[in-house]
């Protein structure tokens, strides 16, 4: 049934598409298997269900990843490292939600502005690469790879905004953290997807790499 693998180990490739993979699930897996509704993806670690499990294992597995992830350069091999332990702040600093406080204030915003501040920088790298290139798969990938990363920023600027003016968009739209939160992962995810090279439509035959 299962032929020899091609490969001895998860290499940086299969590593970016199990982290595509598990962030454009983290949401719509938390929101499923909540209790209650989530106001945001954060708040699924005081849910009594999966949710949390997800949220925090998710969490910890995306870190791994980018912990074992050195880039092309010291720069990105630094920003990986960061954006690690960022991940983990998320996880173990939950955010101050409902009647929940803060262990220690700030940790889980900063720790999460941080996290998305890098994955859009990430995504303008794979985007300069891309267009080095000159296939046509090449050109949609760097299409996609601005897309993503402009989707983060504006998640982010969007979120900040509200946070910062007393909530002024969250009293009109409940769940806005969370929709902000998950076009965010969304947008990482399909990012880090379309940099595995294992995708078929947007990888040429040459360059296609194999999943095993």
């Amino acid at each position: 049934m299962f032929t020899d693998p091609v490969k001895s180990e998860i290499d940086e490739h299969t590593g970016k598409l199990i982290v595509g993979v598990i962030a454009t699930s983290l949401a719509s897996l938390t929101s499923y298997f909540s209790v209650d509704p989530l106001e945001s993806i954060s708040a699924s670690y005081y849910d009594k269900f999966w949710a949390r499990d997800i949220f925090v294992g998710f969490l910890y597995a995306i870190s791994a990843f980018l912990l074992a992830y050195n880039g092309r350069s010291k720069r990105q091999m630094v920003l990986s490292k960061i954006a690690a332990f960022s991940a983990i702040g998320v996880a173990m600093f939950p955010c101050k939600c409902g009647t929940h406080e803060e262990i220690i204030a700030n940790v889980h915003g900063l720790s999460a502005l941080t996290m998305f501040l890098i994955l859009a920088i990430f995504c303008y790298t794979f985007f300069k690469r891309a267009k080095t290139k000159q296939s046509k798969q090449a050109k949609v990938r760097a299409y996609i790879y601005a897309v993503c990363g402009i989707t983060i920023i504006i998640s982010i600027l969007i979120l900040g905004y509200d946070n910062l003016s007393n909530h002024s968009i969250s009293s009109k739209i409940t769940r806005l953290t969370f929709y902000g939160e998950n076009a965010g992962l969304i947008a990482f995810g399909i990012a880090w997807l379309t940099a595995s090279r294992m995708l078929p439509l947007l990888t040429g035959k040459e360059e296609r790499l194999s999943v095993f």
